[in-house]
């Protein structure tokens, strides 16, 4: 493919097209994915956002990875019912001072419920908005009258992960459906909200379903503003405990293959970062991601230390501190 045409916006991709993308060499992949990084963004700007449980455990749905399914009773995780308004928007001003300019919060239901506790999330994002931090949920599934009171409180975006590919997704969600999942999509979309929309790696999926699942998210006009991708964090007690952890060069390849595919997005490297080397993230970075998670727990799960972030980003750039940095101009 020539230059040109890869930094054309497209929603006709074919998961046969991805997978060659995918499976090109990767030295030559990462150079097409920085070119096209470059074309979209500045490279040194890399968001730092924060992510908060703001409800854990007891969710109803079996998501074969997930610590916070009721489903998955061996798993040995602290219940903690809706947090206090007051508390979250403490962690969001933490989060702020420590340098994020993104502030995440995850509430572990199958969908967002009405009344007092949909109203407090409202407040929490009001709260957020008021520190001057962009606000992005995740609630589970939302209809479109919930999206629209949300845009009315402020949200950046919502945040609803197709996982991974069609054909794949029975194997590991029982409990929700595939269409289920695009049709909160097209309440957050429908109500001008930004969608946060990404999935996992390292669940035994082909590198045709992760494929699939970008080709999906590519078909969405506009393409979703942000795309986590995440490599599995196998937990003891659920399904994929014993799930072998996936290469750190399969992430940088799907890195790559995302910022080629969706060129204009925010391509969040999320969880399992804890597991890739200072080296590897920088490689993962240079292949088109622009956004970390930054604290030391994502929901329910470790992240990075934050002293090695702090030394990542002053690596990067090319001084011995970090003062000054938020959504870093490196």
């Amino acid at each position: 493919m020539n230059a040109p045409a890869d930094f054309t916006l497209r929603y006709d991709w074919t998961a046969e097209e991805i997978v060659a993308i995918h499976d090109s060499p990767l030295l030559g992949l990462v150079a097409r994915a920085s070119a096209v990084h470059r074309r979209y963004f500045d490279p040194n700007d890399v968001q730092k956002a924060a992510l908060l449980s703001i409800k854990t455990g007891g969710c109803p749905e079996d998501c074969s990875y997930c610590p916070q399914s009721a489903h998955h009773r061996e798993v040995k995780l602290d219940r903690v019912e809706l947090m206090n308004v007051d508390d979250v928007l403490d962690a969001a001003k933490t989060a702020r001072e420590a340098g994020a300019d993104r502030f995440c919060m995850g509430a572990a239901w199958r969908s967002a419920p009405e009344g007092p506790r949909f109203d407090a999330v409202l407040r929490m994002v009001r709260g957020v908005r008021a520190l001057g931090m962009e606000a992005c949920v995740t609630l589970g599934m939302i209809n479109r009258s919930q999206a629209d009171r949300l845009v009315e409180a402020g949200l950046t975006a919502y945040n609803h992960n197709l996982d991974t590919g069609p054909e794949f997704y029975e194997e590991i969600i029982s409990t929700r459906t595939y269409q289920d999942r695009l049709e909160t999509l097209k309440a957050v979309r429908g109500a001008g909200l930004e969608m946060c929309c990404g999935g996992i790696i390292g669940m035994g999926e082909s590198v045709k379903d992760r494929a699939g699942m970008l080709q999906t998210l590519a078909s969405f006009d506009p393409h979703p503003e942000s795309v986590p991708i995440n490599m599995l964090v196998a937990v003891e007690g659920t399904p994929l405990a014993d799930r072998e952890r996936c290469d750190s060069m399969d992430l940088v390849r799907m890195i790559a293959t995302t910022r080629i595919v969706i060129p204009k997005s925010r391509v969040r490297l999320s969880a399992g970062r804890s597991f890739l080397s200072r080296e590897a993230q920088i490689l993962c970075l240079v292949a088109g991601a622009n956004s970390i998670f930054h604290g030391e727990k994502l929901l329910t799960t470790g992240n990075a230390q934050v002293s090695a972030d702090d030394a990542l980003f002053a690596a990067l750039a090319g001084r011995g501190d970090t003062s000054g940095c938020a959504r870093d101009s490196l």
